[in-house]
């Protein structure tokens, strides 16, 4: 007889959207992670990757991995809960560029205890969609 070993449970799918914009989960991010629409900009990709880790999104965070420094999977800690994101600076990003910064600041609780990542990604374009390249990371 195997052991089974059990997995952490994904959080629930939120009703509002983790990435702080006003709106329900399904209208704002939940359509980019179902697949029915594409992040049009760098910072909604930024958003919805952040939602994407708050509901333990792994496909889709991969998804939108930049080929060149894409994972081979993702881990997510059981005791961390990404809790509010400001967005603090952008850099081109939008429909007419093919390359885009976001600077945030991402706030999380790991086992009760508050804190937060202040990061800059670069995204870029591949194949038409947003992707997530890489970061520097500024505290």
């Amino acid at each position: 007889m195997s052991r089974r070993t059990k997995r952490p449970a994904r959080p629930a799918v939120p009703t509002s959207c983790p990435c702080g914009l006003p709106g329900a989960y399904a209208e704002c991010c939940g359509r980019y992670h179902s697949g029915a629409a594409a992040a049009p900009t760098a910072e909604a990709l930024m958003r919805s990757r952040f939602s994407a880790f708050a509901v333990q999104d792994g496909p889709y965070l991969l998804r939108t991995w930049h080929p060149d420094t894409r994972p081979a999977g993702i881990d997510f800690d059981s005791g961390m809960r990404w809790t509010r994101l400001e967005i603090l600076d952008t850099a081109d990003g939008s429909a007419f560029h093919t390359t885009g910064t976001v600077t945030f600041r991402a706030h999380y609780t790991h086992g009760g205890e508050a804190g937060s990542l202040h990061e800059q990604s670069r995204f870029s374009r591949v194949d038409g969609a947003w992707v997530y390249l890489d970061a520097i990371f500024t505290e």
